[in-house]
């Protein structure tokens, strides 16, 4: 949440800052600036609203210049979105510059004792309180010589208690900017003289591709020709250049109207990606190279509990369905959150499987931790190399799904479920699952990025369907066994871009409360595949019927019964039961899109949220 850019070379920095900040934008929305050095002259700008109405016009009213800045797009943790809450935060002297990401949650303790100090504040931030915490141990080391910046950034986060990614410059070093972590990502991206200091390296991406993934505790020193790293635990730190996977065209819009409109269509290549190199019909199984767990320690798990947050847990849960019926191995499907801070009991041959589309996701990544601090193997599914969770975890598998702009996630859901069904087949091949039912997932499998293209050929129908219903002040989404988990990923997404009040539901569970809210003015949308709860889930169906609900309905290609019971029907192509959550996600995304462009609301900027959640 929120995001960072710096830049320090001898290129014009604002237009570097404002490009990376447009490419941030996701993160956070609700106001965005920059500092900028000209050697020992400082200029702030900043402004409420969106870039391109808000920081971007005073730019260009007001240019600030200067071969060094940092700039920061904001998503509000303390403080209303305003000018003076925006970001950089300036100490007391003015000399110094702060922009950060996280949260100080003694910043309220530290702000008393710098006001009995004599300090003053403009802003409700914790962010102000911390610049104004540098200042003071800046001006206690005596500043302007050697490393007195970064020592006194030290200095400061001893001090901390919380998350932070941060970037710090001063006047009286003008071509140096200091960037720290400790639970909030930072990435140091390496220039010919020039580099950069990002919280995202999409941010950097048409710039650089050499990065370094910042640790927790790591300050780093950043001046047009080097960088230095040291870690406030170690005094010596770990660092790796690595390469970035993926271009600047990737992170760009295209065609599209929408990036979330771009990452739907791109799921058919995204689940390609996934399943490439891992296919293996010769020994009917899945194979994956960075489990790093033999085959009879992968046989000895008696339990995976697995950790994730938002869409992410709602992959879990699909995850759940299939392990237990491929693997006969228990899966118990946790709140990321919840984990960390109740006293799960972990048997001994216990897994952790956590999964983030980011591995960035602070409660994803604390759950990542508690496990391995209580001896236990911690697996992650991930999308970003190099990131946190990536870095941490004992083992693991990359969706290779390319950057995910729109705030609402789609192809790293799917990605996600991909990769649990290969693991699902592997755990089971070294167990008792059968090879003819193996081969059949993973022909399955194989054929799932033409039929995703086949429902993508119905966008005009489901556009249609979307805006006969786009006035509706709510909605249900119901399913059953292995479409149960997807009727809440579209209720939630129905509620993430277009503001409908909407709730998932396994259809079984209507009879008992829920039902009470059935009208003529709520339409239900019903995944009712035709597969094993087929029937079961018709009855459930004719009791919405029966009361006059508008039923919308996700049905296999060839049902002609469900014509006579649905108001609006859209088909599916035919697959084996455990896949059908992936088939029937892409149409709920279609729908939940088009219902929030016929409302007017901005889809890849929802209101109140941000892309990748890194803060409790």
């Amino acid at each position: 949440m929120c995001g960072i850019i710096g830049y320090v070379g001898k290129k014009a920095a604002s237009p570097i800052l404002l490009e990376g900040l447009r490419r941030l934008e996701y993160r956070g929305y609700d106001s965005a600036g920059v500092a900028v050095l000209d050697n020992a002259n400082l200029s702030l700008r900043k402004k409420k609203g969106r870039i391109d109405e808000g920081i971007a016009r005073v730019l260009k009213a007001e240019p600030a210049a200067g071969s060094l800045g940092i700039a920061h797009t904001r998503w509000a943790t303390h403080g209303v979105p305003s000018d003076t809450n925006c970001h950089p935060h300036l100490d007391a002297s003015g000399k110094i510059a702060v922009v950060h990401n996280g949260v100080i949650e003694n910043y309220d303790a530290l702000k008393q004792k710098l006001i009995r100090a004599g300090h003053k504040f403009k802003s409700d931030t914790d962010t102000e309180v911390l610049a104004h915490l540098i200042g003071e141990n800046y001006a206690k080391r005596g500043g302007k010589s050697g490393d007195a910046l970064a020592q006194a950034v030290c200095d400061a986060l001893r001090e901390v208690i919380g998350t932070y990614g941060l970037a710090v410059i001063c006047t009286d070093f003008p071509d140096t900017i200091i960037g720290a972590r400790r639970g909030s990502p930072l990435i140091i991206g390496i220039g010919k003289h020039e580099n950069f200091l990002t919280s995202d390296a999409n941010a950097i991406v048409a710039h650089t591709k050499k990065v370094v993934y910042l640790n927790d505790y790591d300050v780093a020193t950043i001046t047009p020709e080097r960088f230095d790293v040291l870690n406030l635990g170690t005094d010596t730190a770990n660092v790796q250049i690595s390469n970035l996977e993926f271009s600047q065209e990737d992170a760009a819009r295209g065609k599209h109207a929408h990036f979330m409109l771009k990452e739907i269509y791109e799921q058919p290549q995204t689940i390609l990606n996934a399943l490439r190199g891992r296919l293996d019909f010769e020994g009917a199984t899945a194979k994956f190279g960075g489990l790093n767990m033999t085959a009879a320690e992968l046989r000895n798990i008696d339990r995976i509990v697995i950790a994730a947050s938002g869409t992410s847990w709602h992959a879990a849960l699909v995850g759940e369905y299939l392990i237990e019926e491929l693997a006969q191995i228990p899966v118990e499907v946790e709140f990321a959150h919840e984990f960390c801070y109740r006293n799960c009991p972990l048997e001994k041959n216990t897994v952790l499987l956590v999964l983030s589309q980011s591995g960035e996701t602070a409660d994803t990544l604390a759950a990542l931790r508690e496990a391995k601090r209580r001896g236990h193997r911690a697996l992650a599914i991930v999308n970003v190399v190099g990131s946190t969770i990536a870095r941490e975890s004992d083992g693991g598998i990359y969706m290779h799904a390319g950057p995910e702009i729109g705030v609402a996630s789609t192809k790293a859901f799917v990605s996600t479920i991909s990769i649990l069904t290969l693991l699902a087949v592997h755990l089971g091949r070294l167990r008792n699952l059968s090879a003819k039912r193996a081969l059949d997932v993973l022909h399955g499998l194989e054929v799932l990025p033409k039929q995703i293209e086949k429902i993508l050929a119905q966008n005009d129908t489901l556009k249609k369907v979307a805006e006969k219903y786009a006035k509706a002040d709510d909605f249900f989404f119901l399913g059953r066994g292995y479409t149960f988990p997807i009727a809440l990923e579209g209720a939630l997404k129905l509620k993430e871009i277009s503001y409908i009040h909407a709730e998932g539901y396994s259809a079984a569970e209507m009879k008992h409360g829920p039902i009470a809210l059935i009208d003529k003015n709520t339409p239900t949308v019903f995944l009712v595949p035709q597969d094993a709860m087929y029937d079961k889930t018709m009855a459930n169906l004719a009791m919405i019927r029966a009361r006059q609900g508008p039923i919308i309905a996700l049905a296999t290609e060839g049902d002609k019964a469900i014509k006579k019971v649905a108001d609006d029907v859209i088909y599916l192509p035919p697959t084996l039961d455990l896949l059908n959550p992936i088939l029937a996600t892409v149409p709920l995304q279609l729908f939940a899109y088009h219902i929030a462009v016929a409302r007017g609301c901005d889809v890849d900027k929802p209101r109140n949220l941000a892309k990748s959640v890194t803060v409790e």
